[in-house]
């Protein structure tokens, strides 16, 4: 197996055991960058000087005799939305291109503190807004399953670079599936935390109060592994839980007796592929199979989720968005003669389609007289949402659902159709809005040998359980072994 391949704990083995080299690691990943991202386009920029001197100083740790930890020497590639000291973070729009932060995230904080080796920041859709990378201001990430398809969004750029061998391991955004779903077209593992166990202090926000980092793997370990080391409290972030953070190590064990399984009615939709279908049941009776109890539960809110999501989330952009001005960062257009004309012609020229279209709507819900009609009762439709996984958990212990109702689809297919393309997270909005965690992970093929993802769905800081029951199915089944024809 070629180093590019291997997994963080496979790599962690061979660094332990003296057979490899942080250094040899990485410039083996550069290499494969070179040699396929001009067909992914999943890096934004690279860091190689960085990366070299971080991976230098790891083997003078390991040639001195110290003890390393999982991800030393591991190179991971970050989401350009994950504020880097030193090194741009756009967000993949054109109003922050030569934006510079001069702190690092919390997350991004914790990784160097760990030395892992940071590769480079990688594409996504403009400021996490959109289900394709198609709407990143600079570039297209495709899907090293078919380059003609989606990678997903807006984590594209994170699960397109796991799955083709740009990274070891990345990290990715959810807001309303942005980590899951990327995850399931592309045949990875990923992962949305609890709202609150990982801090987004240094995450430029989306929508605030459903914006969450999580891992994507190649497998079920490394997304244990990296949720080990970005999780925890954080005083710099207002809506961090300082709860204890468990060894998700521990959880790991390939047994499913006993636990109950709930599967939503509502969530096996007309419409959906019929491969989704096929592969996701055929998943649920394999649970049955090694001792999970199955039963069906309802969600019974669930078919206002997109449209709740889409209030919420564009009236936070709208708010969040405000400081995007011309003012204090950022670009500044040229040729304004008053600052009302620097303000609007500065927002033009920098945000996209998609972030125009989300801020207009965003505005236009918190505006005087549409306040009470739409965003509040939204929040209100939100908190029956919550009730609805407070009930169902009392009967089950996880819910499990298709991540997406199709596999990856292809370039352009959705861009002039926003509804339909928005339709595309209506699997994995829900758990935004409840704030609880969720992982998807490999479970079939398309008849187009297109990858689909199984969700699966927990209670609040139950991280640990989504862990064991995605272990075992991984254990006991070949999915996440495929490699991308363009491999």
């Amino acid at each position: 197996m070629e180093l590019h391949q291997l997994t963080i704990h496979e790599l962690h083995d061979l660094l332990v055991k003296k057979e490899v080299t942080s250094r040899e690691a990485t410039e083996t990943l550069y290499r494969r960058i070179r040699e396929m991202d001009g067909r992914i386009k999943a890096y934004l920029m690279l860091t190689e000087e960085e990366a070299f001197h971080q991976s230098d100083q790891v083997d003078r740790k390991i040639a001195r005799g110290e003890e390393i930890g999982y991800l030393a020497g591991v190179p991971l590639g970050l989401k350009d939305i994950l504020c880097t000291k030193g090194v741009r973070t756009t967000c993949g729009s054109k109003i922050l291109e030569n934006y510079v932060p001069f702190y690092d995230g919390t997350v991004v904080r914790k990784l160097k503190e760990r030395d892992a080796v940071m590769l480079g920041k990688l594409n996504m859709d403009e400021f996490a807004m959109g289900s394709s990378t198609e709407n990143s201001g600079f570039q297209i990430t495709h899907n090293p399953w078919d380059l003609n398809r989606i990678p997903g969004g807006s984590s594209g750029g994170s699960a397109a670079a796991a799955a083709a061998d740009e990274c070891i391991a990345a990290l990715g955004t959810d807001t309303g599936g942005s980590i899951r779903q990327p995850a399931s077209c592309c045949g990875v593992v990923g992962m949305k935390p609890t709202y609150g166990r990982v801090s987004r202090y240094g995450l430029v926000a989306f929508a605030s109060s459903l914006d969450q980092i999580g891992p994507i793997t190649k497998d079920v370990e490394d997304c244990a592994i990296l949720m080990n080391a970005i999780s925890g409290y954080d005083p710099y972030d207002s809506t961090s839980v300082n709860v204890e953070v468990p060894d998700y190590r521990q959880s790991l064990m390939n047994d499913v007796k006993g636990i109950r399984i709930g599967i939503p009615d509502e969530y096996f939709i007309e419409g959906m592929d019929p491969d989704v279908e096929k592969s996701v049941k055929e998943a649920i009776d394999l649970f049955k199979k090694w001792g999970a109890e199955v039963r069906r539960i309802s969600l019974p809110h669930t078919e206002y989720a997109v449209a709740i999501y889409y209030i919420i989330a564009t009236a936070e952009a709208s708010s969040n968005l405000a400081r995007y001005d011309g003012v204090k960062y950022g670009l500044r257009s040229k040729g304004y003669r008053d600052l009302m004309e620097m303000y609007s012609q500065t927002r033009a020229k920098g945000f996209g389609k998609e972030v125009k279209r989300r801020i207009i709507l965003g505005t236009y819900v918190l505006s005087a007289g549409y306040y009470e009609a739409y965003y509040r009762k939204a929040s209100q439709v939100r908190t029956l949402m919550r009730s609805d996984f407070e009930e169902a958990f009392r009967q089950v212990d996880i819910i499990m659902a298709p991540t997406a109702p199709t596999p990856a689809f292809r370039i352009g297919e959705k861009v002039e159709d926003p509804l339909q393309m928005y339709l595309s997270d209506i699997h994995t909005i829900p758990v935004n809005l409840a704030g609880i965690p969720a992982i998807s992970i490999p479970c079939g093929f398309s008849h187009e040998n297109l990858p689909i993802g199984l969700q699966i769905m927990g209670k609040h800081f139950d991280e640990g359980m989504l862990l064991r029951v995605a272990y075992t199915f991984e254990r006991n089944t070949d999915f996440h072994l495929k490699n991308p024809p363009i491999a």
